[in-house]
């Protein structure tokens, strides 16, 4: 049986608790009371803490009287008389006149906890003792360590509960907690869009990435931190608020709640020695218990009922004996034994391995074996590549040489010499090499330990600034961060606009700026987009004022319309810049000019933007339409003219003859000598201006129609030359609207129409010699095929004698598309195409 060995007399004279919240000076009155002493040593949680106060003692005492000892650090002057060192790796064997030991709660801690219990027991300085922490501990403090005295420190300054808030809402100086890296991240992203960075603090980080970035953050950079629980261990920062953005954690076998100490512990980083703090928690999590609330600003927590232990008086004959002797059981009630640590863990797993236990024999083998053991992995997950690096290393400290091949080392360290990657990728080389300096720390195993000292630190210096680097590059915005906190003071913004139209705000560049539209550097509708259209509109004012007096200004030839719509401005701020958009107006002819809605315009500057463009609108429609503006300004008509001129001018020059036939019959001479004289057509089938079908008058009427009709843009115009299209892609209204009526599956341009269809009642009548179908055809630009299709459409049937004659005669009824009405004699119908005949010889 193994005895576990137990010491509640201790040893050496005066221990001290001192016990107490966050922020009550308990660090700075251990480090006082040890300087006043000959000789100290103290033992913090983490070596960036350790590393932290060895530089401030330094500054006190000099570097000849200070040590530092860290599992990966050892900075050792001939005759030290003060050591600062991480709880683990404190030299006992070194009598001290003091002693003492910070975050003495960690005893329960279930991975770590036992090194803390075992210094409470054993740990003695010869005149002093001290340990410090949470008072939580107090009552088994009290009684495992009988001749304590307790100093009870109250906090500096008042902790407050503020409630939740949405994670973009928090005030500047906050500290935003999470508990994994990619819940970090994620956070961090949409603090850098919102506010322009933060800083971001992981457990993962080395104590050289982690102290450049709490430095961004004290510096002022930034306003904001993001981090895991690793900122609730004595990270001393100028936090005004704590949010927890998550409540739950993995605490190694599943997600559990954090308990009121711990979320105490992390909230105590709030409020700096004499300034008041406030914690809360972001919207996700919503509000907190009140009874949480209560104890955590009252620092009333539930005391500790045991702590972790692990025997310490290890059996090293056989490693049978040792992994014996580590599973010992607990002497009294309030130690609990921990759980296998990782050095445990590794033990039993090199035991399975029958070479490892070959070279295994004899206590100095075994005592050996246990160190090695010992060398940390501090990417926490003790994979099987561990195992087998501690194998390796075993087996080349038990060959005759004593020592690691140099070879082997080198290889091992070169590997990890590159700062190439991703965020991930050097986290993981952090982790690979700060086990490396761990092992060039351990003097007997390497030939040089001094150069792998060194050339491990520099590696692990190098990757730690290219991560912080990679951390900068990714959650801080410098130029957003800027910007924000002008904005957020009030102040006058600086900017400017380049001869490239790029805009430059307080000397960062944030966009372009095309016309009147700024175009952010930035995701479209993404937070940062905000935020620089914000700082662009502040400092743009007088520019975009001078825009708007220019366009004002410019003459006609400086605007265009776009075939969809878009009103264009070319002048000195650039070509073709999109400024404004057609849409339905109170007629087909006057439609409504719309500006395109930019931020940088006020009200006022768009009414004089968009009454511009409408002077310049009506003088486009007027010069591109002119035959149809005359028409419509026509005087001294009779009312039955007055009636069809201004149904052909809503018309857009072409309108079906056949509802208003009673009207053109009514047409006096004189009309008709006014409507010629006007340029308007009487044709057989439509009434319509020829002087219309230029592509200028026919693009622009198909747009104005479009427009008007509320329909998507571009239209379907034929292409220049052409006199028929397929009648596809927009309705029969449209195609007639420009002058290209349909006939059958064809759009006619309708003097061709015209044409076309006076040859047609020639022939039906007998009035001219037949005119062979590829003439017919080549009238409208179709083939065969589509004639018959077109004249099919017309109403016309075709029939062949016997002799191979061809002979069209028009249908009497109605054509397909029109509504049947009753039928009348043919010699009343007006509509006929012999009358139709008669009215053209007529009009002739």
């Amino acid at each position: 049986m193994v005895e576990a060995r137990y010491d509640p007399s201790g040893v050496g004279g005066r221990v001290v608790a001192v016990l107490g919240p966050t922020n009550t000076g308990k660090t700075h009155l251990a480090i006082e009371r040890m300087l006043g002493h000959r000789t100290g040593m103290i033992g913090f949680p983490l070596r960036l803490l350790a590393r932290e106060n060895y530089e401030r003692i330094v500054g006190i005492k000099g570097k000849a009287k200070v040590a530092l000892v860290t599992g990966e650090e050892k900075i050792l002057p001939p005759h030290p008389d003060y050591w600062v060192c991480t709880v683990e790796s404190m030299p006992l064997d070194r009598a001290v006149d003091f002693l003492a030991v910070d975050e003495i709660q960690l005893c329960a801690d279930p991975e770590r906890g036992h090194i803390f219990t075992d210094r409470l027991l054993n740990a003695r300085g010869l005149v002093e003792t001290m340990f410090l922490g949470s008072d939580t501990i107090q009552p088994l403090i009290r009684k495992l360590v009988p001749r304590v005295e307790f100093i009870t420190r109250p906090r500096f300054s008042q902790l407050t509960y503020s409630g939740y808030k949405k994670l973009t809402r928090l005030p500047p100086r906050s500290a935003v907690v999470a508990f994994s890296a990619t819940d970090v991240y994620a956070m961090a992203e949409l603090i850098r869009r919102q506010r322009g960075g933060t800083a971001v603090v992981l457990g993962a980080l080395s104590p050289r990435t982690r102290n450049a970035q709490v430095g961004l953050y004290q510096a002022g950079e930034v306003d904001y931190l993001v981090a895991t629980d690793a900122i609730g261990m004595g990270l001393n920062m100028d936090v005004d608020h704590v949010a927890f953005a998550r409540i739950v954690k993995f605490d190694g076998f599943a997600p559990r709640r954090l308990r009121a100490p711990e979320v105490g512990q992390i909230a105590g980083r709030a409020g700096r020695h004499m300034r008041d703090g406030t914690f809360g928690t972001t919207d996700e999590v919503g509000e907190l218990e009140p009874e949480l609330v209560d104890r955590v600003e009252n620092h009333e927590f539930d005391t500790l009922k045991a702590l972790s232990w692990r025997n310490s008086a290890l059996r090293f004959e056989t490693p049978g004996f040792l992994l014996q002797s580590l599973e010992a059981r607990p002497p009294i009630p309030e130690l609990i034994r921990t759980r296998d640590a990782d050095d445990h863990l590794a033990l039993q797993a090199l035991a399975r391995d029958p070479e490892v236990m070959a070279l295994a024999k004899g206590k100095p083998a075994v005592q050996l074996l246990w160190e090695v053991c010992q060398v940390p992995d501090f990417r926490k997950v003790l994979s099987d590549a561990h195992t087998r690096l501690l194998g390796q290393i075993f087996r080349y400290l038990r060959a005759p040489a004593g020592r690691l091949d140099e070879d082997w080392v080198a290889k091992q360290v070169a590997r990890l010499d590159r700062t190439e990657g991703d965020i991930d990728a050097l986290v993981a080389r952090i982790a690979h090499i700060r086990t490396w300096t761990y092992i060039s720390n351990r003097p007997a195993w390497l030939k040089d330990p001094v150069h792998w000292q060194e050339r491990t630190r520099v590696i692990e210096d190098k990757l730690s600034d290219a991560l912080h680097e990679r951390l900068t590059q990714r959650f801080i915005d410098r130029r957003s961060a800027t910007l924000v906190r002008t904005l957020a003071d009030g102040r006058a913004l600086m900017g400017g606009v380049r001869a490239d139209g790029e805009v430059v705000v307080e000397g960062h560049a944030v966009g372009q700026l095309e016309g009147f539209r700024f175009i952010p550097d930035a995701p479209d509708r993404s937070d940062e987009a905000r935020a620089l259209l914000t700082a662009a509109r502040r400092a743009l004012r007088d520019e975009i004022a001078n825009r708007v007096r220019t366009l004002e200004n410019e003459p006609d030839d400086a605007f265009a319309l776009g075939e969809d719509g878009v009103l264009s401005w070319s002048g000195s701020f650039g070509r073709g810049i999109a400024v404004a958009r057609l849409g339905a107006g109170p007629s087909v002819l006057a439609p409504a000019v719309v500006p395109n809605a930019e931020a940088l315009l006020d009200q006022a500057q768009s009414d004089r933007v968009r009454a511009r463009l409408e002077v310049w609108m009506r003088s486009h429609v007027a010069a591109t339409l002119k035959p149809l503006l005359r028409l419509h300004e026509a005087e001294g008509l009779s009312g039955p003219a007055r009636g069809l001129a201004f149904q052909l001018v809503e018309g857009l020059g072409v309108l079906a003859r056949k509802p208003v036939a009673a009207m053109v019959e009514g047409l006096s001479r004189e009309d008709r000598k006014a409507f010629h004289a006007l340029g308007v057509r009487l044709g057989v089938t439509h009434l319509y201006l020829p002087a219309l079908a230029k592509p200028a008058a026919v693009g622009l009427r198909a747009l104005l129609w479009t427009v008007h009709q509320g329909r998507a843009l571009p239209a379907p115009t034929p292409p220049p030359g052409r006199v028929s299209v397929a009648g596809e892609g927009a309705p029969p209204a449209f195609w007639e609207a420009i002058g290209y009526p349909t006939a059958g599956p064809r759009a006619v341009r309708v003097d061709m129409l015209d044409r076309l269809e006076v040859e047609m009642m020639k022939q039906s009548k007998g009035e001219a010699p037949p005119v062979a179908e590829p003439a017919l055809a080549q009238i409208i630009g179709v083939g065969a095929e589509d004639l018959l299709a077109v004249l099919a459409g017309l109403g016309y049937t075709r029939s062949v004698a016997e002799d191979g004659a061809v002979t069209w005669r028009r249908r009497r009824s109605k054509r397909p598309d029109t509504p049947r009405r009753p039928k009348k004699a043919p010699s009343h119908n007006a509509d006929h195409p012999f009358a139709k005949l008669r009215q053209l010889h007529g009009a002739g």
